[in-house]
This record gives structure tokens, C-alpha cells and sequence, in this order.
């Protein structure tokens, strides 16, 4: 089976068009699957983590899967992030230093992907943080791993991609998983029986939380989002038909006519702001003036 796909951005489109190759293939098994992209001038490579879980998904039906047509600019931008690596090509040195590799790593692999998050956070480009908000930071993009960990009961793995778009000013950074996904969550834990959106609306609410025990959940996005929201840039959440989006301190949700098999968050943080950002318990009101 061929498969030809268009320009993927990180956007409705780009994520309909992921979800279309898994219906596509959806009933092979012992097959072989060309995905061609010679008609892909465009492919946003922080969009490899969804990409490579649906293709990882498709493989495990002992189909197999190759990534072919692959020319130009997207050829050596997804060389340099190790995605091709997994498709028989040879990873090259990124020295234009604006990737985050491609990875996909196992539920236990939890200090890896602590070094993956240091690799995001020391590229150019981010915005300046206390040292009390930059630890807050990097905990809430932990509690994405986490929550891909525990919420989704994943056993395929989770598959986080990054790139610095540096003439369009953003960085983004994208962790997928293959998991029971938001909605199915809520109902089994919460036992509240809501749409896709809905169940995503839900869970954003930092006071909202499906984990169990003494340790608070629902944060780290609600965190997350209170800083994009500043830095004027956009989240991005995709799980089962539900898709939500907030940029320019609005958010919008629309549905899909097939799920994706699990949850993705991706994270766009704009470059081009200069301000310094610290947490409000950091202040101290005397130096206000």
C-alpha cells in the first residue's frame, strides 16, 4: 500500500492529515506501507512525535513501513533529528543547532526524557525565567511525560520531537503517546461521560485531576498555559476526536471524524519575546517601585 502525504503543520489539518494514514492502514497486517512524501515541501518536524507514533502503531500489526521521496530541506532537517534513523538512514550532526531529536522511549525512561526537556530549555531563544519559574517549568513539561505515563497506560512507549523555527520566531515542542487518550480517562476515573473537547476543556482546569492519592495533578498544563499565554505563543492538545488550541489568550476546540490513538501535546513558545518571566510568590513588593 502507497500512501502520498501533502505539507504537515502543526495546526487541524496537519493532525487530520495523521489520523487519515492510520484509517488508511488501519486493517493491514503482514503488509508493506510506503509513506511518499515527494509532494512534502513542508513538514514541521516537531509534528515527527505524532507521525512516528502512528507509524510505530502501524508496525506493530507486523506491517512494514517505509518513509520514501524524501528530498531537500525536509531530507536533511529530518536526518538531523534522527527521525530517518529509524527508517534506515543515517543520523547527521545538527550544526545548525536547532533540532530536538526525535525519540521514542519506554514508560520507564523517565531520567532520559529529563535530559530531553534540558535539551529544549537551553536552546536560543527562551524567553528569560527565575530560577524559581524555570524549575516550575520544567517540572510541568515533566508532568506531560507523566501523565503519558500514568493517565494513558501506554505500552508502545511516548515519542517527543522539537525545532527552532528561527525565521519565524517560535520553538516548538511536541510529546505524543498511544495511550487510552483524555476522553476515556475522565470517564473511567472522574466517571464523567464528555465529548473529546470537552474532556480536554476539563482536564486543563488546574483544579481538575484524575490521578489518585496525595499528589496534586492538573497543574503543570494550567501553568503552562498562564506562560504561553504572556509569551504570546500556543498550545496544542489532540486526543481521541477532540482537538484544542489557545493562542492569543483564546481557545478554540474542534473535532475530528476519527480519533487519534492516544494524546498529544504539542508546546509553541515565541522566540521573539524579550521579557524576563519569574513567579508571582518571587516578587518582592519593595522593589516594585
Amino acid at each position: 500500500m502507497e500512501i502520498s502525504l501533502s505539507n504537515v503543520k502543526s495546526d487541524f489539518e496537519g493532525f487530520n492529515q495523521l489520523i487519515a494514514l492510520l484509517q488508511k492502514t488501519k486493517d493491514c497486517a503482514f503488509g508493506e506501507i510506503e509513506v511518499d512524501l515527494a509532494g512534502v515541501t513542508w513538514f514541521e518536524a516537531n509534528m515527527c512525535a505524532p507521525f512516528g507514533a502512528i507509524l510505530y502503531k502501524v508496525s506493530r500489526e507486523l506491517n512494514s513501513v517505509r518513509v520514501t521521496n524524501v528530498h531537500g530541506k525536509l531530507e536533511n532537517i529530518l536526518l538531523r533529528n534522527g527521525f530517518l534513523s529509524n527508517y534506515g538512514r543515517a543520523v547527521i550532526p545538527d550544526r545548525q543547532g536547532t533540532t530536538i531529536k526525535y525519540k521514542r522511549l519506554e514508560t520507564k525512561d523517565a531520567r532520559f526524557f529529563g535530559s530531553h526537556i534540558d535539551d529544549l530549555l537551553t536552546k536560543s531563544g527562551i524567553p528569560k525565567m527565575s530560577t524559581g519559574l524555570f524549575k516550575k517549568f520544567r517540572e510541568s513539561i515533566f508532568e506531560i511525560f507523566s501523565n503519558a505515563v500514568i493517565h494513558s497506560e501506554t505500552k508502545l512507549g511516548i515519542f517527543s520531537c522539537g525545532q527552532v523555527f528561527p525565521n519565524k520566531h517560535r520553538l516548538d515542542f511536541s510529546i505524543a503517546d498511544l495511550g487510552m487518550g483524555i476522553r476515556q480517562n475522565v470517564r473511567q476515573n472522574a466517571d464523567l461521560d464528555l465529548t473529546a473537547e470537552e474532556a480536554i476543556n476539563w482536564a486543563l482546569e488546574g483544579k481538575n485531576t484524575t490521578k489518585k492519592g496525595p499528589i496534586p495533578g492538573g497543574l503543570g498544563l494550567k501553568l503552562l498555559r498562564e506562560f504561553i499565554e504572556l509569551n504570546k505563543g500556543r498550545i496544542q492538545i489532540v486526543s481521541d476526536k477532540g482537538y484544542w488550541d489557545f493562542s492569543n489568550g483564546e481557545s478554540q476546540t474542534r473535532g475530528f471524524l476519527h480519533p487519534f490513538p492516544g494524546t498529544v501535546v504539542n508546546i509553541e513558545i515565541n522566540t521573539a519575546d524579550e521579557r524576563s518571566y519569574c513567579l508571582a510568590s518571587e516578587i518582592n513588593p519593595k522593589n516594585i517601585f
